[in-house]
C-alpha cells in the first residue's frame, strides 16, 4: 500500500483528519480540485449574499428531524440487532413525508445497516434473528455474505420484518462496498438513496466514508447540471438529482408509483437544499437569480468538460464506450473533451447513468426473491403494483 493521504474534512461541526487508503489517481484528483466560491444568492433568502450565513448544515446527508423515529430505533430497532454497526439510516415514505402519504407510521419502515465485517455480523444475527432470514439462513453465514457482496448490488435485504408494531425492511452493505459505490457509481443504488434526504439513526464515523458520502453528493450536482437547460427551477435541480439513481429502473414500469419522484422532491425540498446549497455555492458554473427566482448555467466547453471530469469513474467507462466504439480516440480525457464540445452531451450522460440503474435493478430484484423468499417476494410485488395502480388512478 502506498502512502495515505491526509484529507482535512469538516463535517457536521466537527474537524476530522481523515487517513484516506490508497486508491486510484482519478479519485485524489477529484477529492483535491479546488472550488472557487462565486457570488451566491440562497432561494428564499435573496437579501443575504452568502447561502452559508443562514444555512448552517448538519453533515450533507442528514436530516434532523423525526425524533419519534429516532427514539424507536435507539429504543426499539438498535437493541434487536447485533453491534459492529458503522452507521445507519432510514429512508422511503416510512422516514419522510411523500406526497399522497398521510400516516408515515403505517407505512413499512426501510433503513440500512452499514457493517465493517458482514460475516461477523450476519454470524450474530442469525443467532438473534434467524426468523428474519429466508431459507438461505440454512446454507450458512459465509453462504449469505457471499450472495451479498458478489451479486445485485452489494446489499442483503431482510423484508416484511415484524418488530414490536412496526413493519420494518432492512439492508446489510459493507463498508467497503458502500464507499465503492459512493465513488464510482458501480451500481447507483445505494449512493443514489444517499443523493435524497435520508435519516440518519447512526453517524459514520469512518474518515473515508464521510469523504465518499460527500463526494456523493458532488457527483449527482454535476451530473444534473449536464441534463438541466440554461435556466431551471431550484424543484426542477431536486428532481434532476432525485431521478439519476430511478431513470432505467425497470420497476419505475411495473411496481413503483409512477408519480415517485416528484412525491419524494415535493414536499422535501427544504432537506434538499440543507444538502446541496453549500455544494452549489460553491460550484463556479451555476448562479441563482433572485430576480426570476431560478438557477442560470452557461454551457460552454469549459463547463461541461468540468461537470464531465468530475463525473464516477463507471460513467466515465460507459462514456468511453458509447462514444468510442472504433477506439479512434486514445484516451478518456480526449473521450471527455471532445463530448464537451458536442451538443447532446447530457443526453449521452444520461443514457450511461440509465445503463448503470438498469443493470443494477435487474439483478438486485432478482437477489431479492432469494433473500425474501417466494411468499414474502409476492407479497412485497403486491403491495408495490397496489402502490402503482393508486398512483395511476390519482393521476387520471
Amino acid at each position: 500500500m502506498s502512502s495515505l493521504n491526509i484529507a482535512a474534512i469538516r463535517l457536521a461541526g466537527f474537524s476530522w483528519q481523515a487517513t484516506r487508503s490508497a486508491r486510484p489517481s482519478w479519485v485524489s484528483q477529484r477529492l483535491a480540485v479546488p472550488r472557487r466560491v462565486p457570488p451566491f444568492v440562497c432561494p428564499l433568502r435573496a437579501s443575504s449574499s452568502r447561502a452559508s450565513t443562514i444555512m448552517p448544515l448538519d453533515t450533507p446527508r442528514v436530516t434532523d428531524d423525526l425524533d419519534s423515529l429516532n427514539e424507536f430505533f435507539s429504543q426499539k430497532i438498535l437493541p434487536a440487532f447485533p453491534d459492529g454497526v458503522q452507521c445507519s439510516f432510514a429512508y422511503g415514505s416510512g422516514a419522510f413525508q411523500q406526497q399522497g402519504t398521510e400516516h408515515m407510521s403505517k407505512n413499512m419502515l426501510d433503513f440500512i445497516f452499514v457493517v465493517d465485517d458482514p460475516v461477523a455480523w450476519h454470524t450474530e444475527n442469525l443467532q438473534i434473528n434467524r426468523r428474519h432470514y429466508s431459507a438461505l439462513k440454512f446454507l450458512g453465514t459465509r453462504a449469505i455474505t457471499h450472495i451479498q457482496q458478489q451479486y445485485g448490488a452489494g446489499i442483503y435485504f431482510n423484508t416484511l420484518v415484524m418488530l414490536g408494531a412496526r413493519l420494518i425492511k432492512y439492508g446489510v452493505v459493507s463498508t467497503e462496498r458502500l464507499i465503492t459505490d459512493l465513488l464510482d457509481w458501480e451500481t447507483l443504488y445505494m449512493s443514489g438513496r444517499l443523493h435524497k434526504p435520508v435519516l440518519t439513526l447512526k453517524q459514520p464515523t469512518n474518515p473515508e466514508l464521510i469523504v465518499a458520502l460527500d463526494n456523493n453528493l458532488h457527483s449527482a450536482v454535476h451530473a444534473a447540471l449536464l441534463q438541466l437547460p440554461d435556466t431551471f427551477t431550484e424543484e426542477e435541480l431536486y428532481m434532476s438529482i432525485a431521478n439519476l439513481s430511478y431513470s432505467g429502473d425497470f420497476r419505475m414500469s411495473i411496481g413503483e408509483d409512477r408519480n415517485k419522484v416528484s412525491n419524494i422532491v415535493v414536499p422535501n425540498i427544504p432537506k434538499f437544499r440543507s444538502m446541496y446549497s453549500k455544494i452549489l455555492e460553491s460550484e463556479e458554473h451555476v448562479f441563482y437569480n433572485p430576480v426570476r427566482q431560478t438557477y442560470e448555467q452557461y454551457p460552454n466547453h469549459i463547463s461541461q468538460y468540468h461537470h464531465l471530469n468530475l463525473l464516477p469513474k463507471t460513467v466515465h467507462i460507459n462514456l468511453v464506450s458509447l462514444c468510442n466504439h472504433n477506439r479512434a480516440i486514445p484516451d478518456t480525457e480526449d473521450v471527455l473533451r471532445n463530448l464537451a464540445n458536442d451538443p447532446h452531451c447530457g443526453t449521452y450522460v444520461a443514457k450511461c447513468i440509465s445503463d448503470i440503474v438498469k443493470r443494477s435493478s435487474y439483478s438486485q430484484s432478482i437477489k431479492t426473491i432469494l433473500t425474501a423468499g417466494f411468499l414474502k417476494s409476492v407479497k412485497y410485488s403486491s403491495k408495490k403494483l397496489l402502490k402503482m395502480m393508486r398512483s395511476v388512478k390519482n393521476k387520471n
